[in-house]
């Protein structure tokens, strides 16, 4: 089936590659491989945009949330300045599937679990997304990502989608300083969880706030954790949380 949530973008240009990689969380040199999964950061280091750098020969694809498009496109133009560098929309769908990619798509780089993309009208397969993003702790864009994320407290280095050899990017001190000098106290964990309660719920442990409850799927969820506080018995609303670390 098609992903009609997504929008796919187009960066040309001979300073196109050269561009992107000093604003985005990933090595762009990655895409001789096939897909980049990589993230915009505001200079504070927190999430502003993730998506999916493309290869498609001398240009670069991008595919990112359609909620997402309007203001990425007007950021990236903002940044540009005098490169060689243009940035348009394309009438391109996203495909996702199971099993080995057809020719022209490619494997997301987050987890195997996660099968592949395509780009060129590959016919898509019905599949519960939800059930794998949660199994493989995925975070989605507008559900655990948000505005207040930190992408290593979100997995972004387990995901694939940060490098620590790269270079300058827009955040990239604020995420170094929590890579090297800081161990993570809060982030994105699967837990089990007997009920259920809406995205954006609270978990608490004893009366003190534990942390919040996202996704949801076959007696799983993606949850957002203080560690310190996280335990094996903790409520959201209706719903009885655990987390072992």
């Amino acid at each position: 089936m098609d992903t009609t949530d997504r929008t796919v973008l187009r960066i040309s240009g001979t300073d196109a590659q050269e561009f992107l990689q000093g604003l985005v969380t990933n090595d762009v040199a990655r895409l001789k491989d096939g897909l980049v999964y990589t993230a915009l950061l505001t200079a504070q280091g927190k999430y502003r945009a993730d998506f999916f750098l493309v290869p498609d020969g001398a240009d670069i694809l991008l595919d990112v949330d359609s909620a997402l498009a309007p203001q990425l496109t007007k950021v990236l133009s903002m940044y540009k300045l005098r490169s060689d560098v243009t940035i348009e929309a394309t009438d391109l769908s996203v495909t996702r599937g199971l099993g080995d990619a057809p020719e022209g798509a490619f494997a997301d780089p987050r987890d195997a679990s996660l099968g592949w993309r395509g780009y060129a009208g590959q016919p898509g397969q019905d599949v519960d997304w939800d059930a794998l993003r949660v199994a493989a702790c995925v975070p989605q864009t507008g559900v655990e990502l948000t505005p207040d994320t930190f992408i290593l407290e979100a997995g972004f280095e387990r995901l694939n989608g940060v490098d620590f050899k790269k270079g300058c990017y827009v955040g990239q001190e604020v995420t170094a300083r929590m890579k090297h000098k800081t161990e993570l106290r809060k982030g994105l964990a699967v837990v089990d969880v007997t009920g259920a309660a809406p995205v954006g719920t609270e978990i608490s442990n004893n009366g003190k706030v534990a942390g919040t409850l996202f996704t949801q799927s076959g007696g799983k969820a993606i949850a957002y954790l203080r560690f310190d506080r996280a335990g094996a018995d903790m409520q959201a609303e209706g719903a009885t949380v655990s987390y072992t670390a």
